[in-house]
């Protein structure tokens, strides 16, 4: 009896764990009902594995991949040269939850299926490769394929689709569009061209002007569209001739027109009464009255707005104020002896270029006699008093690190905030990544060095600082200046104080500070640095900005490592030149982390250095023992 109850256990356990790590029975359910869709008059060939009363991950069936860790989620559906016919049935795989949630991959290429597309099938979200090629599918896309925006490829080739094509330019990390050979019309849309590697819509009966962008493409990718026109085809666009206004649209536009003069009248009107309510309180200024420094600030605060938008010269110019002489002590001068006799009249009446202007104020570089560029700083929309200013100042110039740019001087009043740094001429790190030529001679080790001396940087800051409760608060590539010999150093540490319930892009899009409100407002704005440096690496790694055209990188970096296209994520310049793929890899895993949108999740500055540091020695090593 005894040894039969162990035999019961035994079983027990083995089906309870084997029930515990299979696929679920309606995702079975929806496979077989799939490819029944596909089969000749309904009959799965029986050497294809996909029947009840098995497990398509554990029993091998044909053309499935699952999720190599849990092996109980199908990935990958590769059924392509198959023999298939019939007609694909997507509501049966793409309405279940737990089939459209983790398929990455549908390959049906080579082989006879007909019919249509049913919109059923833009409820698998998931999907990075939507392979249709050489069949026989007809009739029009569906509009709820343009919805599939984690699409990397999309092959629909040598089939019999028609129609418009929807809107597939709104996804924008499509790398290939497959279309050639089908009866499809219309204008070609406007796609991503600069990120895709594949496109061919040849043979189908498209017109109109092919895109600008599209014409780094080789010709033969458009031929067989009678109706196409472009420089590439050495056809030329006919010019559209201007359509005549219907009696309606005529009627339409009048009453736009009519609408619009009431209004302008009304503002002018209002515009008359307030100057002549101001003209009657303002009373005239003494001729000798001695303008205090907050007013002249004010008035160049003016100024300054109105030279920043000026259009008929290439540079900005302004002087501050070229009038008022003001007391050589406004200007607080910190420990340098490279501006120990600058003046702040001398700083107000210097000729200065905007060079940035981003969410938290405005910075120029200013230009002296004697041949001295400073960079100043304008901070606006700060309210912290001129007291804590002061003592904030006084406290970071107490605190030098060589990767860290130290203020020079600062001017603080009610109305303004000014810093003065030295200025550098190399730019910064987001120039050197974004600009033109982008990442031009930024190898895989400058960039991991780069990564390495900024988080050993920020680091020391954090240590010395963590009791005043002083983070960066605005921690950006931009931040990252470049000096003489490239060095990299942050800048304006310390002149942001972060709203606890903030989170949002800056107004460049070259920043995210992710802080969450908790009971530790201050620890959280360390946290937020870490964020944000995390953030940077993801620059440094994929070569992309932080936002572009509505989409973060964070989130893009994240859904691309869940789809395991990992190696998508670098820069192409990192892979041309055959960077370590696992240092790539290993850093990428700690900017992952850095971005975690928890910040009890998020490492310490003191791992995260860890972590860079193991990685530069190895570098290091490697670049040794590979020397000539």
């Amino acid at each position: 009896m005894k040894q039969i109850s162990i035999w019961v256990v035994l079983v027990s356990f083995f089906l309870v764990t084997h029930l515990a790590y299979s696929v679920d029975d309606n995702v079975r359910q929806s496979l077989v009902e799939f490819l029944k869709g596909m089969s000749s008059n309904g009959q799965i060939d029986p050497s294809f594995g996909w029947n009840l009363t098995s497990d398509p991950c554990k029993d091998n069936w044909k053309g499935v991949t699952c999720d190599n860790k849990t092996n109980n989620f199908v990935k990958k559906l590769t059924l392509d040269n198959s023999s298939l016919s019939g007609f694909l049935d997507a509501s049966t795989l793409c309405n279940l939850d737990s089939i459209a949630s983790s398929l990455n991959v549908l390959n049906l290429t080579l082989n006879k299926i007909g019919g249509v597309i049913q919109a059923d099938l833009g409820n698998c979200k998931q999907l990075t490769r939507l392979s249709l090629g050489g069949n026989q599918f007809s009739g029009n896309l569906p509009g709820s394929l343009a919805m599939l925006s984690n699409l990397k490829q999309l092959d629909i080739s040598n089939n019999q689709f028609s129609g418009d094509l929807p809107g597939f330019g709104r996804i924008t990390g499509l790398r290939m569009f497959l279309a050639q050979n089908n009866q499809l019309t219309g204008e070609i849309p406007e796609f991503d061209f600069d990120n895709l590697d594949q496109f061919n819509v040849s043979n189908n009966l498209f017109k109109g002007p092919i895109p600008a962008d599209a014409n780094r493409f080789p010709v033969s990718c458009f031929l067989g569209n009678p109706g196409l026109c472009g420089d590439i085809l050495q056809i030329k666009c006919p010019l559209k001739k201007k359509k005549l206004l219907s009696k309606d649209q005529i009627l339409m536009y009048s009453g736009y027109a009519a609408l619009a003069l009431v209004i302008i009248v009304a503002l002018i009107i209002v515009c008359c009464l307030k100057k002549k309510k101001v003209e009657k309180v303002e009373a005239p200024s003494p001729k000798n009255k001695v303008a205090s420094v907050d007013d002249v600030v004010v008035d160049k605060t003016s100024i300054l707005t109105s030279t920043e938008f000026k259009t008929d010269i290439s540079r900005s110019e302004f002087s501050l104020n070229s009038e008022s002489a003001l007391v050589s002590s406004s200007l607080i001068v910190l420990t340098s002896p490279t501006i120990s006799d600058l003046k702040f009249e001398d700083l107000l009446r210097a000729p200065a270029e905007l060079i940035g202007k981003g969410k938290h104020g405005t910075l120029y570089r200013v230009i002296f006699e004697n041949g001295m560029v400073l960079a100043v700083k304008r901070i606006k929309d700060w309210t912290v008093s001129t007291d804590e200013f002061k003592k904030r100042m006084q406290r970071l110039d107490q605190t030098k690190h060589p990767n860290v740019l130290p203020p020079l001087a600062f001017y603080c009043s009610k109305h303004e905030k000014l810093l003065v740094y030295e200025f550098q001429q190399n730019g910064s790190l987001f120039a050197l990544l974004h600009g033109i030529p982008k990442g031009q001679n930024f190898d895989w080790a400058s960039r991991l060095d780069v990564a390495a001396k900024i988080a050993e940087a920020l680091a020391f800051m954090h240590r010395e600082l963590q009791g005043d409760g002083i983070a960066h608060g605005n921690l950006k590539s931009s931040n990252i200046m470049l000096k003489k010999n490239m060095e990299p150093c942050i800048s304006e540490y310390g002149l942001m104080t972060v709203d606890p319930q903030e989170s949002s892009l800056d107004s460049n899009g070259n920043s995210l500070i992710a802080v969450q409100k908790t009971k530790d407002s201050a620890s959280n704005a360390f946290k937020a640095d870490i964020y944000c440096f995390g953030v940077i690496l993801l620059e440094l790694l994929t070569g992309r900005l932080v936002q572009s055209e509505g989409v973060e990188l964070t989130s893009w970096v994240q859904s691309v490592v869940r789809e395991e296209w990992t190696v998508e994520v670098f820069d192409k310049s990192l892979i041309s030149e055959v960077a370590s793929e696992e240092r790539m890899l290993n850093l990428l895993q700690v900017a992952i982390k850095c971005v975690n949108l928890s910040p009890e999740a998020r490492p310490s500055i003191d791992q995260v250095v860890a972590m860079i540091n193991t990685l530069k020695e190895e570098e290091d090593k490697s670049l040794i023992l590979y020397e000539p």
